[in-house]
């Protein structure tokens, strides 16, 4: 009997931890009501950051997902869009994976998904584990919690070539110290917007409108997006390394993101145009550290950061051919072809998700170049 009382009386002390802890993060258990499902990354704990752009709102779901050793774990699924297409009851053609996050807590990776095409397009997260077995990240009475965009574009709003702006509100997540970065598109004079949230969540910052001179066009711009960012030290100062299409990589420091200011970034380097850069992460290899980029036209790129600090940026005064390169070099890694998602898994190796010939997808490990 007394073992019992222990028993239960353990059982509910856990509870209320798990509740308390919860309270503390900002998070309400509920049913998040995502219209949409893109950029994914991962904060402390298992708790998934979810960017909804039709809604213009991001998510911070707890996943439970606390357990495992990621540099233990290796991933691997052949066929992946047809695995998922049965795990939904659709087919491959009706299946779009947006983006792939690897939880640093366990090692398992979250796919969101868009099951149908257009506006009628439904929302799903998935969970890869470690034996490679695909399951439905339930949004069913979770913690979560929901920070909503304040000056997004409206949802009706098109860009020159006819694409949505809304649809373009949020283009890429990143946590930094505490702080969920959100890059994308606002209703603002610089289109162009990084935005930040704190964690727990508060609301979302009008953010920072950003330009950037882009040598390849001859021109300022800032209504286009990022599309793919990652956070970088340098001389133990925070940037943000953004790329952009047709593809500038451009450098912000964090301390200069006011909401509300307008900042003019560094172009560090021109890869190439007629391309769009699609994933990027820093990482370590040989005691020096590369700036690894996945493309949809230009393949994978290990960029060097050496001289990043100190390269001169790329100003109108550099002349650059369109379509030319110049500033940060790069090697193009040969045999990762196809690369359509990335991200890193842990200090030696990172996941993809790339498309083999047959036309199929598939979920690999793969050692870090």
């Amino acid at each position: 009997m007394v073992k019992n009382v222990a028993v239960l009386l353990l059982g509910l002390t856990l509870i209320v931890s798990a509740a308390q802890a919860a309270e503390k993060s900002g998070l309400v258990k509920g049913t998040p009501d995502l219209k949409s499902a893109g950029p994914l990354t991962f904060g402390p704990n298992g708790i998934l950051f979810v960017g909804d752009s039709r809604s213009a709102a991001i998510f911070a779901i707890d996943t439970g997902d606390t357990k495992g050793n990621p540099s233990q774990v290796t991933l691997s699924v052949e066929g992946l869009d047809q695995k998922i297409a049965a795990l939904l009851g659709t087919s491959p053609r009706d299946v779009l994976v947006n983006d792939l996050a690897v939880n640093p807590a366990s090692g398992n990776a979250y796919l969101s998904v868009s099951r149908g095409r257009g506006p009628q397009a439904q929302p799903v997260l998935l969970r890869v584990d470690g034996n490679g077995q695909l399951s439905d990240v339930s949004l069913k009475n979770v913690p979560f919690a929901k920070s909503v965009l304040p000056n997004a574009p409206a949802p009706n709003a098109t860009d020159r070539r006819r694409r949505s702006k809304r649809a373009q509100s949020i283009t890429d997540l990143a946590f930094v110290d505490g702080r969920v970065f959100i890059a994308g598109l606002s209703n603002e004079e610089f289109e162009s917007t990084l935005r930040s949230v704190p964690f727990p969540f508060s609301q979302a910052d009008r953010g920072t409108g950003v330009g950037i001179y882009h040598g390849a066009h001859g021109r300022f711009e800032t209504n286009s997006p990022i599309r793919t960012f990652t956070h970088y030290k340098i001389d133990n100062k925070s940037y943000l390394l953004a790329g952009y299409t047709c593809t500038p990589l451009v450098k912000f420091p964090v301390a200069n993101l006011k909401p509300g200011a307008k900042l003019q970034g560094t172009t560090i380097a021109e890869l190439g145009n007629r391309n769009r850069p699609l994933d990027m992460f820093v990482y370590k290899k040989g005691g020096k550290n590369f700036i690894l980029m996945a493309n949809n036209n230009r393949g994978v790129m290990k960029i060097t950061t050496d001289r990043i600090g100190t390269i001169a940026a790329i100003t109108p005064e550099t002349k650059i051919d369109r379509g030319g390169k110049a500033g940060l070099s790069y090697e193009t890694i040969t045999d990762m072809k196809g690369v359509q998602q990335l991200d890193r898994l842990n200090q030696d190796y990172a996941v993809i998700i790339v498309q083999a010939e047959s036309g199929a997808s598939n979920l690999q490990t793969i050692a870090l170049p």
